[in-house]
């Protein structure tokens, strides 16, 4: 089955649905060398229009800046950043395959699932928003973190970070907690790991299979 993903990045939501089982495009506005599957330079909104219906299933990961709370101050001092959720949400209803659209907590969309790396053994607190076409639910501990873990925020190490953690990360260290091998430290702080999306792509696929059992 083919998958697309809007917004791409270096590809770490592709790579979990890659391990899921489907086979997986990109696209980004922005040229993405170290993307490990068919990369497609192009406006997200323009392409899904565009070819969405030529995939199985889409994912869009729209720019999380407009409500993070990393940016929080920014915004409070009148800095505007761009908000594509909605219509991104819009145009992946209006292509009609199932779709997921992911996000940071708090932005304005229905979370169907709340992860984060400590649901999968990852020593990295991110916690992520999905919200699917399918209105998809799961039980699964809630994000609880017991001692200090990496966290792979901004371009650099934050000071709080480092003194969380009592050391300063490096690269591998911040690899190793997102278990993305092929990242370098930018593309690391705009990524999810890809258990997240191994995780949704097993769901998605077995929604797939109970809608066609019903046919």
């Amino acid at each position: 089955m083919r998958g697309l993903d809007l917004f791409c990045g270096a590809g770490g939501a592709s790579m979990g649905y890659y391990r899921a089982g489907f086979e997986m495009t990109g696209v980004d506005i922005n040229p993405m060398a170290r993307y490990p599957f068919e990369f497609v330079q192009a406006d997200a909104l323009e392409y899904v229009a565009e070819h969405g219906q030529d995939y199985d299933f889409i994912h869009a990961s729209p720019p999380c800046q407009a409500y993070s709370v990393a940016t929080q101050s920014r915004r409070n001092r009148g800095i505007q950043y761009l908000d594509l959720l909605a219509d991104i949400r819009a145009a992946l209803e209006a292509v009609g395959v199932c779709w997921v659209i992911e996000n940071v907590p708090k932005a304005p969309m229905r979370p169907d699932y709340k992860l984060c790396g400590c649901q999968f053994g990852l020593n990295v607190r991110r916690l992520r928003w999905f919200e699917t076409s399918w209105h998809g639910f799961t039980l699964r501990p809630p994000c609880h973190h017991p001692y200090p873990v990496v966290s792979v925020v901004g371009h650099g190490t934050p000071t709080w970070v480092r003194e969380r953690l009592g050391f300063n990360p490096t690269i591998h260290d911040y690899r190793a907690a997102m278990a993305i091998d092929w990242m370098n430290r930018d593309e690391l702080s705009q990524a999810i790991p890809p258990a997240y999306t191994e995780f949704i792509g097993e769901q998605l696929l077995l929604h797939l299979g109970n809608d066609a059992a019903s046919v």
